[in-house]
């Protein structure tokens, strides 16, 4: 019985088949990896909401403006713990909660609530605060349009800016506010309740405003 002989040009034919077979092998191991890592990096590297509260209220500017990031980034999942902050921290707290929730914008209307009964809160630099995060969550603030109007009366002029400011915001749901808005343009002119009262009408900028006729004062 006679053995098999293999040729030099066979030799090369499965040497290049096995070369070949390596290849893929080798790509659907990457492949197969890319797949997987990310999965387990996000299981790995799930925010800890807790922990970038206390890193936010570091004196390290560093520090705290990572956590703040971390938190923005992570989005709807922060505004809970948020929430909670900006009802019952320290003033510095509250008015970190506030800043925070501004910048989630619409991502943060689940708080709107707690930002809505901070409007009347002894602290002006947390009012502000407040006004400014309900202006840029736009129309989701609508449920806070009573509380921002009464804002329109504060004794702070930058409270009453950022208040008309936010019900311009959020426009046309924000009608209840009206009466408010042109009760204080009849005593003068005030190109933020202009304003307002313009985007809560659907008007173009810098259009003609109506006020009407006069309204007694409320009690």
């Amino acid at each position: 019985m006679t053995g098999l002989t293999l040729s030099p040009d066979s030799d090369a034919a499965l040497l290049d088949f096995g070369m070949r077979v390596a290849r893929v092998v080798a790509i659907v191991a990457c492949f197969g990896s890319a797949l997987l890592l990310p999965a387990c990096r996000s299981k790995e590297e799930k925010p800890d909401v807790g922990r970038l509260l206390n890193e936010m209220r570091s004196t390290d500017a560093k520090v705290s403006g990572e956590a703040r990031l971390k938190l923005l980034q992570l989005g709807e999942p922060a505004v809970p713990a948020l929430a909670e902050m900006l009802r019952s921290g320290s003033a510095a707290d509250r008015v970190a909660a506030a800043n925070t929730l501004w910048g989630l914008g619409e991502r943060g209307r689940a708080a709107v609530p707690d930002l809505a009964a901070t409007l009347v809160d002894p602290d002006a630099e947390l009012r502000i605060a407040a006004a400014m995060a309900l202006q840029n969550m736009g129309a989701s603030a609508a449920p806070a349009t009573l509380e921002l109007a009464a804002a329109i009366k504060d004794s702070d002029v930058r409270v009453r800016q950022a208040a008309a400011k936010a019900l311009g915001a959020i426009g046309p749901p924000a009608a209840a506010a009206l009466p408010t808005l042109t009760r204080v343009l009849r005593r003068g002119s005030w190109p933020e309740a202009e304003e307002a009262v313009r985007r809560i009408r659907g008007l173009q900028p810098g259009a003609p405003i109506e006020l009407g006729p006069a309204e007694p004062e409320g009690p």
